[in-house]
């Protein structure tokens, strides 16, 4: 089968991510990846300024996690976690554990981000329903949240400007905070957060927990926000007794210059998820983290035992190729590699917020945001920027990027210039 008809055979009958199978928008084939560059099957580089939805930190074909699948290979590529453990599983769990927010001691290996989020609200509810309390089933989130394509996720995402609308009529009915109106470097001021305040004060009885990105709302609209804001919710969380969950899946592993997003604000959460960048971006993990007080809840009632278990779980290959990439990211001077993107993206950025059509530049960490007035055009967007040499998805009304940690200066003034010709052009 050649090129041509393989992309025949994917228009037909293979689904993309949000995509219609009567009018798919345009793929393009992909020979290989290295580095911060893709290799299109015409011989096109493009450099990656997505990071394959930010999980490759590292960059493609690396050579440190490279060898790490293949020593692992011969060893184990899976065996159940039913009954066994094994090397891998515990040296991650450990890394995991000493490297986020303390007090978070207890680890729970996941397939995916979404499904560590099920994870995270189901050990919400068996942990109240150990301690006494089952009335509290329900969640607060954020307005313009995302946390995930699975049933209970999709529950604690925004329901009316969110990705999943349509399924509102089944999913169960939470509750939603205004997204926060203060900026990153921006006070949080009583107004910000009086309506958060009075969600928790009317329903803390029946809320399980309140389960927020920390500091950067991800796929619900690039929003940067406050730290302040964050440590007001859990301080609130504390006083009216409600669990907090950081879904850090996004932000995880230095994204946006701490090694996780709580650490802007001080503050551990009860629970907290990451995934994506755990990895490197070579296969799919996760992990749901929680306090011993959670852990010690849910055990100390029948049936005693967290209710949950994937097939996958704490598989030996990806737990394996995580310890890899964590280790790389902390031989490296990643805090330095982030500040330097920072700086060549604003240096990059900045000067577009006089651009016609567009309402607000942000940059935090290795994130660079141009929010434009209007909505993308998201195939005619691709079609130039693989003319220019670039791979930049945007969504909505968003033009961004999240490249990997290795991309130099050159990278990411050629991203930064393709993202000012789009916002001139489209």
């Amino acid at each position: 089968m050649n090129w041509t008809q393989m992309l025949d055979f994917d228009r037909g009958h293979i689904w993309h991510p949000y995509t219609s199978l009567a009018s798919p928008l345009p793929v393009y084939p992909v020979e290989s990846a290295s580095g911060v560059r893709v290799r299109l099957q015409d011989g096109t580089e493009l450099v990656d300024g997505m990071a394959s939805w930010w999980c490759v930190i590292h960059g493609y074909n690396h050579p440190v996690l490279n060898e790490a699948v293949q020593k692992q290979l011969h060893k184990m590529a899976h065996v159940m976690f039913g009954g066994f453990t094994h090397e891998p599983a515990v040296e991650l769990a450990q890394m995991l554990r000493d490297l986020t927010p303390q007090g978070l001691e207890k680890v729970f290996f996941c397939d995916s981000g979404s499904v560590s989020v099920e994870v995270a609200l189901k050990m919400a509810l068996q942990y109240w329903h150990a301690a006494g309390k089952p009335e509290k089933t329900k969640f607060i989130s954020l307005e313009r949240g995302y946390h995930g394509d699975t049933f209970g996720a999709m529950s604690v995402c925004d329901p009316v400007t969110g990705m999943h609308t349509l399924f509102s009529g089944f999913l169960p009915r939470n509750f939603f905070a205004p997204s926060p109106g203060c900026g990153f470097a921006e006070p949080c001021l009583p107004e910000h957060l009086e309506k958060a305040a009075d969600l928790i004060k009317q329903h803390h009885r029946e809320v399980a927990a309140f389960i927020l990105e920390p500091v950067v709302q991800g796929a619900g609209g690039m929003k940067f926000y406050s730290p302040e804001y964050l440590n007001a919710v859990k301080q609130l969380c504390r006083q009216y007794d409600l669990l907090l969950i950081a879904d850090e899946i996004a932000t995880g592993f230095g994204r946006t210059g701490r090694l996780f997003a709580c650490e802007h604000a001080g503050i551990t959460p009860d629970i907290m998820c990451v995934g994506k960048a755990l990895t490197g971006g070579y296969m799919s993990l996760a992990a749901a983290m929680c306090t011993d007080r959670i852990a010690e809840v849910i055990s100390s009632r029948s049936p005693g035992a967290f209710m949950h278990g994937p097939t996958f779980m704490g598989n030996p290959l990806a737990c394996a190729t995580a310890v890899a990439s964590i280790q790389l990211l902390l031989d490296c001077d990643w805090q330095k590699k982030i500040m330097f993107i920072e700086q060549e993206l604003r240096k990059g950025l900045e000067s577009c917020i006089d651009l016609p059509g567009v309402r607000e530049v942000r940059v935090l960490g290795a994130i660079g945001v141009l929010e434009m007035e209007d909505m993308v055009d998201t195939a005619l967007a691709q079609k130039m920027f693989v003319e220019l040499g670039v791979w930049i998805r945007p969504f909505l009304n968003l033009i961004y990027v999240m490249p990997p940690y290795v991309a130099d200066r050159e990278d990411v003034a050629k991203l930064t210039q393709a993202m000012r010709y789009a916002a001139e052009n489209i």
